[in-house]
């Protein structure tokens, strides 16, 4: 009688108290871990902005200084972007068989080794495969974290997440330039603290419960399934992946090809350490709004609206070349208007293709990142050695303004396209 009537009162104040509380620990405990694994992931990809903003403009120096020509200075940057390239048509399958963690784990580990491997032997040739190693190791990060937080975030939340995901690496990429005043004290610095800074963040990952990607979604992971997807991305969003490939080839020009220009024209290291961190701070404040106006007014008409900004940046930049002031200003308003063109690439790319070939999306908007990043340095160096005077500032200026061309005719064919269908 009194064990009933003490299990009654205990039912009438809460008549399933203990489904109800293992509910809620659970989801308590749930929601703990997916914040832990989210900010875990946030932080490797802000190390690997960090490692990639220091590499560019410090190799530069360090070559420049040994005078290496810029030709191959520029040369030698894009190695990071031949191992992504590398990289990038493999990472399905192993994904899939070993998992995201694992693929941080490896990816990790390929950066902090190489990046101790660089004082240990300064040549051309040796350092240009130790980027590739880097650029692979990067990869293998960026693919594996950028498609877990993906899989995790709920759709209402799926693009805040993106956006912090592309601010934590703007933010690791503007502080990585400020590694170059550490020459003075010693070459090896910077490189050993970037390694140390990566095998930090790298050892939260084995806190992380391991998952698998879902199998049906990517559908046949083959070397040639691979091919075949790559190629229905291209019919279908090849709009969608130049703002990659043209912020690939913007960040890295102004990395690896800014320090060379800067020097040859009396603007000083330290100069050069405020002024390249200018764009990226410019991205980061921009980041976040851009995303949200994009939400709202559509992907499409972001994007045209800031390539035509930045094309308008840049060549003012040209004509303000030896004013410092008069650099900062345009390199910061260009970071604000371009420098989210990446994550908005990735989101227009998501508006215009099938769920079933988002994971071959990505990897073509890294791809076409790698490329642009790859053959940025390079023209670049080439244009900074053959002409003279601002032609760097309106080589950039000429891309973005031919990427905004390709944006408004398509815009255009769509429109009509429309029309045709409604009639």
């Amino acid at each position: 009688m009194t064990n009933g009537s003490s299990s009654y009162c205990q039912n009438e104040g809460n008549p399933l108290p203990s489904k109800n509380n293992q509910h809620r620990l659970e989801s308590v405990h749930m929601n703990k871990q997916l914040s832990f694994r989210f900010w875990v992931l946030v932080a490797i990809v802000s190390i690997s902005g960090f490692s990639q903003g220091m590499l560019l403009p410090l190799i530069a120096i360090i070559f420049e200084q040994d005078g290496v020509s810029s030709s191959l200075n520029g040369l030698n940057a894009t190695a990071l972007y031949i191992g992504i390239l590398i990289a990038s048509p493999l990472m399905e399958k192993p994904l899939q068989k070993i998992g995201y963690r694992p693929m941080i784990i490896i990816g990790g580990i390929t950066v902090a080794a190489a990046m101790l491997l660089f004082p240990i032997w300064k040549t051309f040739w040796f350092w240009f495969f130790l980027r590739i190693c880097i650029g692979v190791g990067d990869h293998m990060l960026h693919f594996a974290t950028q498609t877990w937080i993906t899989s995790f975030s709920p759709k209402e939340h799926r693009g805040r997440n993106i956006s912090i995901y592309g601010l934590s690496f703007g933010i690791g990429f503007t502080v990585g330039p400020l590694m170059t005043q550490l020459l003075a004290v010693h070459e090896a610095l910077p490189f050993i603290i970037s390694s140390v800074m990566t095998l930090i963040v790298w050892g939260f990952v084995f806190k992380l419960k391991n998952e698998f990607p879902e199998t049906e979604n990517m559908g046949d992971a083959t070397f040639v399934g691979s091919f075949r997807r790559f190629g229905k991305v291209l019919r279908y969003a090849w709009v969608a992946l130049l703002p990659p490939l043209g912020y690939g080839f913007l960040e890295a020009s102004l990395n690896g090809n800014f320090p060379i220009f800067a020097l040859r024209n009396g603007i000083s290291v330290d100069a050069v350490a405020v002024l390249l961190p200018a764009f990226a701070a410019g991205s980061i404040l921009s980041q976040l709004p851009l995303g949200i106006l994009s939400d709202r007014i559509g992907r499409q008409s972001v994007l045209i609206v800031v390539m035509i900004i930045g094309t308008g940046c840049f060549t003012a930049a040209g004509f303000v070349s030896h004013s410092t002031i008069g650099l900062f200003t345009c390199f910061a308003l260009a970071g604000m208007a371009v420098g989210s063109t990446f994550s908005l690439g990735i989101s227009y790319m998501t508006d215009l293709l099938p769920k079933e070939l988002l994971p071959a999306g990505n990897i073509m908007c890294g791809i076409f990142f790698s490329f642009g990043s790859m053959i940025g340095p390079f023209i670049g160096g080439v244009t900074i050695e053959k002409l003279e005077g601002s032609s760097f500032f309106y080589m950039i200026a000429t891309m973005l303004l031919v990427i905004f061309i390709s944006l408004v005719t398509f815009s255009l064919q769509t429109r009509r396209r429309e029309i045709a269908e409604k009639y």
